[in-house]
Formats: C-alpha cells, structure tokens, sequence
C-alpha cells in the first residue's frame, strides 16, 4: 500500500507542478523515475518513451501507466495513471468554475504568453537529458536529423516518420546481423 501511495503522490506532484503537457512533464518524470526512486533505469526509461511516443494517447500518461504496471502491476498502473490526469483533471475544472470570466483579460494573457518559453525550455531540458543517456552513432543522428527535416519541410505525419524509420530499423539491422 505504501508502494502504491508513493506511486501515485509522484506522478501526481508531476502532473500538478508541469505546465505544458507530456513533453514538459518528461524531465521531472525522468528525475522521479530514474534518479531519486530507481525504479526505472536510464536505458529502460529511454525504451519506454519509444514505446509511449508510439502508443495512443498522451506520453505522460503512456509513461506512468508503464512505470506503475512494472513496480506493482494493475494497482500501479492505474494509480499511476490517475496521479498523472487527476491535477489537470482539477486545474481544468477550476478554470471553468472561477476564471472563465477571465478569458479576455489583458493580465491573464500575458501570464500565459510568458509560460510559453518556459515550456519550451522544459521540452528542450526532456530532449537534451535524453539524449546524453542515449548511445548516438551516426545513423541515429543522420535519422534525427532527417525526422527534423521531415517534419519543418516536407510536413510529413509523424505516423508516417514512424512507419519509415521502423521499417529503416528493420533493413539497418538486419543487414548489419549479416555483416557479422
């Protein structure tokens, strides 16, 4: 029960104090997962985020679900999964009770506009701390950068990045296996 509790407070504390959804949550999950609670390590953290990137639904939310499952099975993934929606859950809902009035205040606004490059940096904090975990070689890089590519100028879905670079994976490594 402890175990449960402590999984949930985390992805709950995660998911109050993170303005600027998955991506900006994805450095302090990284810092709650991997280094204060060990429960996950960085290659495994780094694998889940491949898979969460891939599965429906928010990364946030794919990521917890996956760490709560792999510390205490359905219990956590579900405990974990509710620390993570319910502070937007109540964020959300007290907006619409006490400041819908306030949409179009000046104020307001700004407050929002100045969030903006504080969540970049978050998203930027997420791709840097991957990244150094990460053992790059060359194709990875020239893939990332290609991904980049794809996305700035060609407008390419990212289903579609997804479903090529699976495939590049695929014929990258098994033509690597018969070199060996």
């Amino acid at each position: 029960m402890e175990l449960l509790f402590k999984l949930f407070w985390s992805f709950f504390k995660i998911g109050a104090f993170t303005i600027g959804g998955g991506y900006a949550m994805l450095p302090l999950i990284q810092r709650e997962v991997v280094e204060e609670n060990n429960w996950l390590t960085s290659d495994e953290f780094v694998d889940i985020l491949a898979i969460a990137e891939v599965t429906p639904g928010p990364v946030a939310v794919n990521t917890s679900t996956y760490v709560g499952y792999k510390k205490a099975g359905l219990k956590g993934a579900l405990v974990c999964t509710l620390g993570t929606i319910l502070p937007s859950f109540i964020i959300i809902l007290l907006i619409v009770i006490f400041f819908w009035g306030y949409r179009g205040n000046p104020i307001i606004e700004k407050v929002f506009l100045g969030i903006r490059p504080a969540v970049s940096a978050l998203i930027f904090s997420a791709v840097y701390k991957l990244g150094k975990t990460m053992k790059l070689n060359k194709t990875m890089i020239i893939g990332a950068l290609l991904t980049i590519f794809s996305i700035l100028f060609l407008d390419l879905s990212p289903i579609v990045i997804i479903l090529i670079s699976s495939i590049g994976s695929i014929v990258y490594f098994k033509n690597k296996e018969k070199k060996i």
